[in-house]
């Protein structure tokens, strides 16, 4: 989660939403993102998303045994691309500012652990409180 928190920040120094994720493959970290909508001008780039796209092209052996980590609960976006690559395990930093697709999650027998980091929820507070706008365009509102 550490490592997912470090890309957040990163995301946030560089003027966009403070969400991170990593990919971990065996306990390496194979793929690492931030959410970079704004930084790329994309419409699919969150931090799930990102962290998917930089692990590159994997076999469907290796996502069954990776863990995905993420500062904040994954959107039906990210939740889609969790289940068609059939990652097991997800390990989500905080539920409490936005609850994404759990359920759809939990109903495909994914592994949810929700840590409800104080870190990742006083980062996504304070960003939602200082950029409203931006956050509900993030989440489709």
């Amino acid at each position: 989660m550490k490592a997912a928190i470090e890309e957040a920040l990163k995301g946030l120094s560089e003027g966009g939403i403070p969400i991170g994720s990593v990919l971990v493959h065996k306990g390496e970290i194979i793929g690492r993102g931030h959410n970079r909508r704004v930084q790329k001008g994309s419409v699919i780039l969150h931090g799930e998303m990102d962290a998917l796209e930089n692990a590159g092209r994997l076999t469907a052996a290796t996502y069954r045994e990776c863990v995905l980590y993420t500062t904040l609960s994954p959107c039906p976006m990210c939740t889609g691309a969790i289940l068609l690559y059939g990652i097991p395990k997800v390990v989500i930093g905080e539920n409490k500012t936005f609850m994404g697709a759990e359920d759809l999650l939990k109903a495909n027998k994914v592994e949810l652990t929700v840590e409800n980091n104080e870190e990742c929820i006083e980062m996504m507070q304070t960003f939602i409180q200082q950029r409203p706008a931006l956050w509900n365009e993030d989440i489709g509102e």
